[in-house]
């Protein structure tokens, strides 16, 4: 059975930092890319970040790029996202995805 559980969402002000975390079960995980995405209310789901299996390669959309970084251990079998320089608009739920399996998400509120 698998199961991606996000983890690392809160309340962070205007530039403030966050590192989230996506834990995996239930699939060979190193053989994997993995994703980052966003959903922001009324609006549709974004691609946020991609990483390849063994972390060498990784997009970013152009909006996070600099101030996003993604990342796996694939001992851990988990994913990471460090977001940095945090703006109100990213207020979102943000999700780890691989194939057509998706977590539930973990809510990031930006805001003074």
């Amino acid at each position: 059975q698998v199961q991606l559980v996000e983890s690392g969402g809160g309340l962070v002000q205007p530039g403030g930092s966050l590192r989230l975390s996506c834990a995996a079960s239930g699939f060979s995980f190193r053989r994997y890319a993995m994703s980052w995405y966003r959903q922001a209310p009324g609006k549709e789901r974004e691609l946020v970040a991609t990483i390849g299996t063994s972390g060498f390669i990784t997009k970013y959309a152009d909006s996070v790029k600099g101030r996003f970084t993604i990342s796996r251990d694939n001992a851990k079998n988990t994913v990471y996202l460090q977001m940095n320089s945090l703006k109100p608009e990213e207020t979102a739920v943000y999700s780890c995805q691989y194939d057509n399996y998706w977590g539930q998400g973990t809510q990031v509120t930006v805001s003074s």
